[in-house]
């Protein structure tokens, strides 16, 4: 899609429409949304678009990313920094997002992806006091939770290119890992 934005953006600068943000022209805005759009549902059958967004610089807020996102029913946000640490698929749960998820889900499932994240954010929001050193078990019983449950997390959520786990194992696993009693999958 960014490859398709810059494309268009030529293309507009070359028939003269004035430049916007970042150099993007009317046009881009115009065009993804149409682009994207042909995939759903119709009365004859359905197409299902996977569509990339190269994040320029790694500024989620860049133009083409802040558009896609907004026009895009979910958004799966991979991070280098993930990927670094060896945690494939490097997906950033904190910053990835399905508004058809309620749809798709039952609420066992839906509380469990609430329950995941809420603690990744806890975990995320005090990374650099744990790396320091400077954490301290007792303090924030979110926290002590957090720490805990991390690692068990990172466990279930990393995932080898031929690892195949039907959707029921996931569930049960992820439980496991939010589990105080520190129960395996």
């Amino acid at each position: 899609m960014t490859r398709f934005a810059m494309a268009q953006r030529e293309i507009g600068l070359a028939a003269g429409e004035p430049p916007t943000f970042r150099g993007y022209t009317p046009s881009v805005f115009a065009q993804l949304p149409q682009l994207v759009e042909r995939c759903g549902r119709n009365g004859t059958g359905s197409i299902t678009g996977i569509y990339s967004v190269l994040v320029e610089g790694d500024d989620m807020n860049e133009p083409v990313t802040d558009h896609m996102r907004a026009i895009l029913d979910g958004h799966i946000v991979l991070d280098r920094k993930i990927a670094s640490r060896g945690h494939y698929p490097a997906i950033d749960i904190l910053h990835s997002a399905s508004r058809l998820l309620p749809n798709l889900a039952g609420p066992e499932a839906l509380q469990v992806a609430a329950d995941v994240k809420r603690v990744l954010a806890v975990y995320e929001a005090s990374r650099d006091l744990i790396e320091l050193g400077a954490y301290q078990r007792g303090v924030n019983t979110a926290l002590d939770e957090a720490v805990v449950a991390k690692p068990r997390l990172d466990s279930v959520l990393a995932q080898a290119k031929n690892d195949l786990r039907s959707r029921d194992r996931t569930l049960r696993s992820l439980q496991a890992a939010l589990a105080d009693d520190g129960a395996q999958r």
